[in-house]
């Protein structure tokens, strides 16, 4: 039997990966951070436990590597769901409506990712880190920012800071509102990307409601009816 080829034995390697991130997202998901252990990662991926501390150097680690697989998978399908845009403001209202959308329906794997990134390690630099940044990157710039070094790192704060917005518990802010603000700061029309809803909460421009409305036909009165005799 002859050896395995180069390119065969990094496709196996990024397949074992994957299943490694995609195992994490889903534990955390279902059972909460404290309660995933790395050999539960292993044991629902399929893979042996020290594979995971050969990919990853913690649970930590891997929990932000999945979960910004999770976003950037997200992202770049909103981005690129029929019918395809290339329009710039189109292209950011997916992008914000892709991040908030994730923090609205998987509430704890986002708040534990959002508490990881809060300590002192922040953002960890891996390949899934790496894809979400190019992808919100290339959002600004063809959005059309001057200074794209200045605007995406920007544009990221403002998403963290709705996710948080959303999450923090006891006192969460609708998603509806968070968008109108951002919508608002960045000139977007309310029925670009995925509206939440009818009509804006307010702070954003609706273009429906900017037209005119339509005249209505001219009704005759009721003709008078005359008392029987």
């Amino acid at each position: 039997m002859s050896p395995r080829s180069a390119s065969v034995n990094e496709e196996l390697r990024r397949r074992s990966r994957e299943r490694l991130l995609q195992a994490t997202v889903e534990l955390v998901a279902e059972r909460g951070y404290e309660a995933t252990t790395l050999a539960d990662i292993a044991d629902r991926a399929g893979s042996a436990r020290g594979l995971v501390s050969y990919y990853f150097p913690g649970k930590r680690q891997l929990l932000q590597s999945a979960v910004h697989r999770l976003m950037h998978r997200t992202l770049e399908a909103a981005l690129e769901r029929e019918p395809s845009s290339e329009d710039g403001r189109e292209r950011l209202a997916r992008a914000i409506d892709a991040i908030m959308g994730l923090a609205e329906q998987q509430p704890v794997l986002m708040r534990t990712h959002m508490a990881g990134i809060l300590q002192a390690q922040g953002f960890v630099q891996c390949p899934e880190q790496q894809r979400l940044a190019f992808l919100l990157r290339d959002t600004v710039t063809r959005y059309g920012a001057r200074d794209v070094d200045t605007d995406y790192p920007l544009l990221r704060a403002l998403l963290m800071g709705a996710v948080f917005a959303m999450l923090l518990p006891g006192a969460p802010m609708p998603r509806a509102r968070l968008r109108a603000e951002l919508f608002q700061r960045y000139g977007l029309d309310w029925e670009l990307g995925v509206p939440p809803g009818v009509r804006p909460p307010g702070g954003t421009r609706d273009r429906a409601a900017d037209q005119p409305a339509a005249p209505q036909p001219r009704r005759e009165p009721p003709a008078r009816m005359e008392p029987p005799v």
